[in-house]
């Protein structure tokens, strides 16, 4: 361009050899300057006069002595360089595009030359187009090939914090290159400073694939701003938002109960699916999906799918919606034909599972509860979850059936007979049969005969011999106890059953052996509040007290220690045995001591006088007062000696 070289002769000769061309020229660049500087025009009349004369005729002499640059020089440079900005070089100034094209942009800022920038320093601004004005940096006015050297990043990112503040004081909606990904949103180029954008920010909708956002430029609003640390967040959520509360008002404001609209499926979550009525979401609950049980959304709708839905409820303030998709198809239960009656058998898939029972959906929406007590004839109460689970295709009987209130009742048990209904002739009593223990009470064992069948075994009719102070002593749950039935109860659904009965009772034999005064050897299996455990042959137990415990040298007994022990009393009806250790040496002690007369106490002496008293004075006559007068003597005399 002309702005670009002074109007220099000898740098032209230098590079145009033809002279016609160097004149030709010079006239070229003075008429470029000759609307802006009125006084070339007579400097192009005076000085090329020349140029129709022939190359062979012209007087290069003249030329150079009356050069326009020698005589007009200084003019021409004051007049020229009045046409220029002042430059300084670090300043940012403002220039205007006048060429732009894939790789660079041409920028004019008053000066005698253009500057080029690279097009990648307008990448947040696509719509960029000549005579757009832009801030740009000097860098270098003019460089070794005197090229302006600018740039617009760089002016960008000076002035960047200012901008953003202030348009974040004035609210102003700004443009911003969104750049790249980051964790939890994206980074945006904002004046050239990179902001942050939530992915909860970049539309009112919930976005399902952020890298289509990379490489565009959207508008956004600055809404904070941390000036320690510099850093910014936008949204773009934000201009949407007033525009969509304006169509939310106008929309719910012409909503109806019962009415039915056609929407798009917006959202998909465990509880619901959000609904866009065209400007306005709405949730249809799970349970509003389907008449029948479903664990999740996905099996009834799928994103971005048009449905009709019927609005239940919403709120003017809150601006919710609640929808119904089930409520456009009649209800299963109206529509349930009279196939299904109280004693039909009808197969069903289980849904839910609760402690108490289980539900079974007999057809989608209708859906029957089976309780625990009618899972199984056993009496042993457990979980539902101990016999079924969801998903289980299932046989059941009905039980009850309301179809105003909606309600079944369902049996599984009922199935199979009821084991009760011929107990009598398959556990008769005295029959034998191996059972399996359920539990544990302090007074018996509770058995499981069959399913549906349990009796009990009293702690009494565990063991004739052994004590049973607790049924864990005997046996554990689970195990097998073999038992003899002892009596039935149809009527209550009880049996009462034993264990020690499937033995002969010893203690018809042990009367025999253990006789009163009989000495056995008995060992100390357990010490108890006030005595001990002795174990006699046979496995009888008995309770010995403390007092038949001691031994005759005082010393105390240990634990599996053998001592004597002697029967002081036997019992068959209580099955009691009274044993005592001590006796047995206090005997032996008495034996083995010699016989002393005791000496005669005054009591003693005393008794024996008023008997004799009594007797003479039975036979006393008048002529025996003398002689009861000196026995009266000696009897004070004798308590006289003895004290």
């Amino acid at each position: 361009m002309a702005k670009e070289k002074e109007l220099s002769p000898k740098n032209n000769l230098s590079e145009v050899q033809d002279p016609e061309e160097i004149v030709i020229q010079q006239k070229e660049e003075l008429e470029d300057y000759s609307e802006e500087v009125p006084e070339v025009h007579n400097l192009i009349k005076r000085n090329t006069s020349n140029a129709s004369v022939p190359v062979d005729q012209f007087d290069w002499d003249a030329f150079e002595k009356e050069s326009v640059y020698d005589t007009e020089k200084s003019v021409i440079e004051d007049q020229y360089i009045q046409t220029l900005n002042k430059i300084i070089e670090n300043d940012i100034v403002e220039g205007t595009v006048v060429a732009l094209n894939k790789r660079e942009v041409i920028v004019n800022i008053g000066f005698k030359s253009e500057g080029v920038i690279s097009i990648n320093e307008f990448r947040y601004n696509p719509e960029l187009a000549v005579g757009e004005k832009v801030d740009v940096y000097v860098e270098t006015a003019e460089d070794r090939k005197g090229q302006l050297i600018l740039s617009h990043k760089k002016a960008r990112s000076l002035r960047s914090w200012d901008r953003i503040n202030d348009a974040y004081d004035k609210d102003e909606i700004i443009k911003g290159y969104i750049k790249c990904r980051t964790k939890g949103g994206m980074i945006v180029d904002v004046f050239g400073i990179e902001a942050f954008l939530p992915g909860s920010q970049i539309d009112v909708k919930p976005i399902r694939d952020y890298d289509v956002f990379v490489d565009k430029t959207m508008e956004f609003k600055i809404v904070k701003i941390n000036h320690e640390y510099r850093n910014v967040v936008v949204s773009h959520k934000a201009l949407i938002e007033a525009e969509l509360e304006a169509q939310k008002a106008d929309i719910i404001g012409k909503l109806e109960k019962g009415q039915i609209l056609e929407g798009t499926v917006k959202n998909i979550t465990s509880y619901g699916v959000f609904v866009d009525l065209g400007g306005v979401d709405g949730l249809i609950h799970i349970t509003d999906l389907s008449w029948g049980r479903i664990n999740h959304p996905e099996e009834i709708v799928q994103l971005d799918q048009k449905i009709n839905v019927v609005i239940l409820d919403f709120d003017d303030t809150k601006k919710r919606i609640a929808l119904g998709l089930k409520q456009l198809t009649p209800h299963p239960w109206d529509s349930l034909g009279d196939n299904i009656t109280i004693g039909t058998v009808v197969k069903g898939r289980v849904v839910v599972i609760a402690d108490y029972g289980a539900f079974v959906e007999v057809q989608p929406g209708v859906e029957g509860l089976i309780h625990v007590t009618e899972i199984s004839w056993s009496s042993h109460l457990r979980s539902a979850q101990d016999f079924l689970k969801v998903g289980q295709e299932v046989d059941a009987v009905v039980l009850t059936i309301d179809k105003e209130e909606r309600k079944m009742s369902l049996g599984i048990k009922q199935l199979k007979p009821d084991p009760w209904a011929s107990i009598n002739e398959k556990y008769p009593v005295d029959s034998r049969h191996t059972a399996m223990v359920r539990n544990f009470t302090n007074f018996g064992i509770f058995v499981e005969l069959e399913e549906g069948v349990e009796g009990l075994v009293h702690i009494s009719d565990l063991s004739w011999s052994k004590k049973v102070k607790h049924p864990s002593e005997f046996t554990s749950i689970g195990e097998n106890l073999d038992v003899v039935v002892l009596e039935v109860d149809q009527d209550n659904r009880r049996l009462r059953l034993g264990h020690k009965q499937l033995e002969e009772n010893p203690w018809e034999v042990f009367e025999t052996v253990f006789t009163t005064g009989s000495v056995h050897e008995g060992t100390i299996t357990n010490f108890v509040d006030k005595g001990a455990t002795v174990t006699l042959p046979y496995g009888i137990e008995c309770f010995v007290g403390q007092k038949n415990l001691v031994k005759e040298d005082g010393s105390a007994v240990a634990l599996e220690e053998k001592l004597p022990f002697k029967v002081l009393e036997f019992n068959k009806n209580s099955k009691r045995i009274t044993l005592s250790h001590t006796r047995i040496w206090e005997q032996e002690s008495k034996k083995a001591a010699p016989v002393k007369e005791k000496p005669e106490t005054e009591a003693e002496t005393t008794q024996k006088a008023v008997k004799k008293l009594k007797a003479n004075l039975e036979k006393t006559t008048l002529g025996d007062i003398s002689e009861l007068a000196a026995l009266k003597s000696e009897m004070e005399q004798n308590a006289a000696d003895a004290d």
